[in-house]
């Protein structure tokens, strides 16, 4: 079962946004949720709300959801258009240059399906240990 919420046109900027949905990112709903309230980002209090918009869509359209096991798998910040917050900016002779103010779309969905473990390394170690004993015996 999945259920997705979006935050469009949120006033945060895409990069600084990233950085906090990356943290919580496959862990599940209640973890992410406490760990979003002690995180001392701006964009922090945006990604929560946009967690428990998800969670509200999942009791809504599935009364027998267990929200205990869901997670939160697709996690996404897009660029949004910044157009509308334009600022100027008084630069060296008399110049002025423009700030343009970050916007971002932050889209989150929640399912039950675990996140897979992700072992990069473990054939590699496997491979190691098999070889491990026969060079040793070689060099002794």
């Amino acid at each position: 079962m999945e259920s997705t919420a979006t935050a469009r046109f949120a006033r945060i900027a895409p990069r600084k946004a990233r950085t906090v949905v990356n943290l919580v990112r496959g862990r599940k709903v209640s973890e992410a949720i406490n760990l979003l309230m002690f995180t001392r980002k701006s964009a922090a209090p945006i990604v929560r709300k946009v967690i428990e918009s998800a969670l509200a869509n999942a009791k809504h359209s599935d009364a027998t959801v267990d929200i205990d096991g869901l997670y939160v798998s697709v996690c996404q910040v897009d660029k949004g258009p910044n157009k509308n917050a334009r600022r100027w900016r008084p630069r060296a002779q008399g110049r002025a240059t423009r700030v343009t103010k970050g916007i971002s779309h932050i889209a989150i969905t929640l399912t039950d399906q675990p996140p897979p473990s992700k072992k990069k390394n473990a054939p590699k170690q496997a491979e190691a240990t098999e070889t491990a004993p026969a060079e040793a015996g070689a060099q002794g």
